[in-house]
């Protein structure tokens, strides 16, 4: 299938040649959906805290950060914006042909936008870019110019570098949001605050020259040190294109093509940071300060509990590594396998695992030995998004699992109908261990479904192509994780999907 030149093209990417084999093997037998037994809810398998317990666990959290655990934020940032701004590139096309009236009759979101311009983190500059460069303040122009370079280029930069909350001293953007929310949770006892944002090649520039350009305020505001790092999606995870024929798409010149693989790709960024506990959480989900205690205090309490937790599953795990399975007692065992079913949400298809006592060891010991993650779960408004599901998983286990809707298959009426009945979805609020007892680091690669993955038809230069993701980050590429989930406020879930949710009270 490859020549000697592809083959070298492949090895220049740090890609393996039995992995692209197994992406093309992929495209023709396609991904199995991944079937779901029941609808996780509070109290199977979705923890609630009360007030008190709240309050617990960020006095835990707070302790441990201390005594010295060291607490990362990482926050995928990576991608242009454009389509948060679809609505008003079509308004902006439709400016070419038809009156101010006509475009807003037709597009409610240019309409929108135009009349509650005035209310956006972004309005005075925009007015100023327009005027600076003598042209007319109308409607095409209000559009134009926020899109395009004529103006602020909103169009093609990324969301963590817009505008979008206003202060008193100017407005901010996600990505000092997320340095501001940061200091609150994610500061060491040291006064260090470490945040590691993924970004697209183009745009990490833009990114170290505003944090050049603002870290020394917030730092002095803040009364911390930021530490603050960027990585790029690895071009070795990329994914090779096929035509519909599923044969290795060719660019003009005849190289093979490659395409990003989505956001499971960055769990290799992920495995290279180093880190106690690592908060996980969107760019674009971020309120101005007066919203933000109910995320620092959630956050937390996540934190805290994955330590209470983690804290038993250190001496299970220390027991079962380090003594003869001979030594261990069967009531341990069973104490384990107990924490195992219903504290980390994994249980056995069957109870062949409890007949013998070496083969209950061994199962115990390769499922204790696995990352810990704590997932934010929040009461379903008909939001989109994955969702928190018991599923059955290709060893014959059952656990907890994040699920994306396109997991679950379309024409199973049983499927769809546990589909229905979730009443939370998952908003990327993730907290993470990602080392054992001794302190050592899981390899997280080891950890993925490569059985999970989505394909999808796309087109270059004119001609079909079909493309190929991995594992999503919080669904297949974290499926062999320990899992726990945990109710938290709708207050703690803001996205900005469309230019226009910035116009919601939680951004104003």
């Amino acid at each position: 299938m490859f020549s000697e030149k592809d083959k070298q093209q492949i090895r220049q990417r740090g890609s393996e040649l039995h992995t692209v084999l197994t992406q093309i093997e992929n495209f023709k037998k396609g991904f199995p959906f991944l079937p779901i037994r029941e609808a996780a809810s509070v109290g199977n398998g979705i923890i609630q805290l009360t007030p008190e317990n709240l309050a617990k666990r960020i006095e835990l959290y707070d302790e441990k950060v201390a005594k010295g655990i060291k607490p990362l934020k990482f926050v995928p940032a990576s991608g242009a914006a454009s389509r948060m701004f679809k609505a008003l590139f079509e308004g902006l096309e439709a400016f070419e042909t038809a009156s101010e009236e006509e475009v807003t009759a037709n597009n409610k979101d240019v309409k929108q936008y135009l009349e509650e311009l005035d209310k956006f983190a972004f309005a005075d500059e925009l007015k100023e870019a327009i005027e600076a460069d003598g042209a007319a303040l109308n409607a095409k122009t209000k559009v134009e110019y926020l899109l395009s370079d004529k103006g602020l280029d909103y169009g093609s930069k990324p969301k963590g570098l817009l505008k979008f909350h206003s202060y008193e001293s100017g407005a901010r953007t996600p990505f000092e949001e997320h340095l501001v929310e940061g200091a609150k949770y994610a500061c060491d006892a040291t006064g260090k605050v470490k945040i590691h944002f993924t970004v697209s090649p183009e745009h990490q520039e833009g990114f170290e020259t505003l944090l050049n350009n603002v870290k020394e305020k917030y730092e002095e505001e803040l009364g911390v040190r930021f530490d603050i790092s960027f990585s790029q999606q690895k071009p070795a995870t990329d994914t090779i294109a096929v035509d519909l024929k599923n044969e290795p798409f060719l660019n003009p010149d005849g190289s093979l093509l490659f395409r990003p693989a989505g956001h499971g790709a960055l769990i290799e960024n992920l495995n290279d940071l180093d880190a106690d506990v690592i908060f996980i959480k969107n760019i674009d989900n971020v309120v101005p300060d007066r919203l933000k205690q109910a995320t620092i205090d959630y956050k937390k309490a996540l934190a805290g509990v994955l330590l209470k937790h983690q804290q038993k599953l250190f001496i299970y795990q220390k027991e079962l590594n380090e003594k003869h399975p001979v030594a261990l007692q069967s009531g341990f065992l069973a104490e384990v396998a107990n924490f195992l079913e219903n504290t980390l949400n994994t249980k056995p298809e069957t109870n062949h695992y409890y007949t013998e006592k070496d083969e209950l060891y061994h199962y115990l010991k390769e499922k204790l030995n696995r990352p810990l993650r704590v997932c934010g779960m929040v009461r379903n408004q008909g939001e989109p998004g994955g969702g928190p599901f018991w599923a059955m998983n290709p060893d014959g286990t059952v656990s907890l699992q994040v699920v994306e809707s396109s997991q679950i298959d379309p024409d199973s009426v049983q499927q769809q109908s546990i589909a229905k009945n979730a009443t939370h979805f998952n908003p990327v609020d993730l907290v993470c261990a990602v080392k054992d007892y001794k302190g050592e680091k899981y390899d997280l690669r080891n950890y993925t479904d490569p059985e999970t993955g989505f394909i999808s038809k796309k087109s270059k230069d004119g001609k079909e192509l079909k493309a190929q993701e991995l594992p999503g980050l919080w669904n297949g590429a974290m499926s062999n994780w320990n899992t726990l989930f945990v109710e938290v406020p709708i207050e703690t879930f803001n996205p900005v999907k469309t230019v226009n949710d910035l116009l919601r009270e939680q951004h104003l």
